[in-house]
């Protein structure tokens, strides 16, 4: 743990990198030099296990807040999975631990990827008067119920139709893309069916994708006690013989606790007091781009749709948006909560140099 502290006028200005554990969750703060006295908090994705800091220089991503004076706090939460319930305890948490350890923040600003843009939707409307603005980063903002139904949920069931017997609970987590891959590979027909219904460019998107279903469904059995999915009412479409499809595919029935647990982490309300700038890729594998359209339909029926706005950057893979798109982002979202400039929305891409 590193602190570096001076004395500058009458007031204390903190700089340097403090690591440390919150109720069992690790957490990281970096504070620079120039400190404006304001403060990004940075959730971060899914992942099967909780997360831990070193005492390295921060990434380029982080620099983009550093650079601009932003001190950061990030939590790793204490458990890992989807773990929505802790993440949102353990943030808070390191959020207000900040506020009494340094100084309370003049303002908050709170961004993050993946599960960590939901996580910053879900703090900006349970949270209204904390965050000054909110900038989710390829985020499935949705309700999990239905864009993990009609996501992974539905990818696993048609997958496992296609494909039976190819992934089964003997195999080990690192060889569940491998065996994936060779499916999908020994039958080009079956596999462009895959791609079709899911929207996949590659047989290795595929083969990525659906091993992280897998994993990701069997977390979140665990996780809620059951499972929390029904397909009954599923039409599936896009194969190559759909009659076939939706009279064989396997159909479940949602545990009742499992669909509530899964409904209270979270189900979103639209429900923003402050401005929130969504940044997403125009073809994301893992969190496809008609997730987060969700979004805008949620806030037209809350009545603060002039709160939100939606861009998009040209470029393939999952929260493949650059530092300095986050950057310009940034940057628009303040000018826009502290100038009234509503950013636009569409294309933002910065071409690489």
């Amino acid at each position: 743990m590193r602190l570096v502290f001076a004395l500058l006028c009458c007031a204390v200005s903190f700089a340097g990198v403090e690591i440390g554990s919150i109720n069992g969750a690790q957490f990281r703060i970096d504070v620079p030099e120039n400190w404006n006295g304001s403060l990004v908090v940075y959730c971060h994705g899914y992942s099967p296990v909780p997360g831990t800091f070193k005492e390295t220089p921060p990434n380029p991503l982080m620099k983009v807040f550093l650079d601009r004076g932003f001190a950061i706090a990030q939590s790793g939460y204490g458990a890992g999975g989807w773990a929505i319930q802790e993440a949102a305890v353990d943030t808070e948490s390191l959020r207000r631990y900040f506020a009494t350890k340094y100084k309370a923040p003049v303002d908050t600003w709170i961004t993050g990827h993946s599960m960590g843009g939901f996580l910053t939707m879900m703090l900006m409307e349970t949270n209204p008067t904390v965050y000054k603005g909110g900038l989710p980063l390829c985020g499935p903002l949705a309700a999990p119920s239905w864009f993990m139904a009609r996501g992974a949920f539905d990818g696993k069931v048609v997958f496992e139709y296609l494909f039976p017997g190819v992934v089964t609970a003997e195999l080990a987590n690192s060889q569940v893309t491998p065996a994936i891959t060779k499916a999908l590979e020994g039958d080009p027909a079956k596999a462009a069916a895959i791609r079709r219904m899911n929207g996949f460019k590659t047989n290795r998107d595929a083969a990525g994708v659906i091993a992280f279903a897998f994993g990701m469904l069997t977390e979140l059995t665990k996780r809620t006690g059951g499972n929390p999915f029904d397909n009954r009412n599923t039409i599936y479409s896009g194969s190559d013989d759909d009659r076939a499809l939706n009279a064989g595919v396997k159909r479940y029935e949602a545990d009742p606790k499992a669909a509530a647990y899964l409904r209270a982490y979270y189900t979103p309300t639209g429900k923003i007091a402050q401005p929130m700038l969504a940044i997403h890729t125009d073809y994301d594998p893992l969190v496809a781009v008609w997730m987060p359209n969700m979004y805008q339909m949620t806030v037209e029926q809350a009545g603060t749709a002039s709160k939100f706005v939606q861009q998009y950057v040209k470029r393939d893979g999952h929260c493949s948006i650059s530092p300095a798109e986050t950057a310009k982002g940034f940057d628009e979202l303040r000018e826009w909560v502290e100038k009234g400039v509503r950013p636009s929305p569409g294309d933002r891409t910065i071409a690489a140099k």
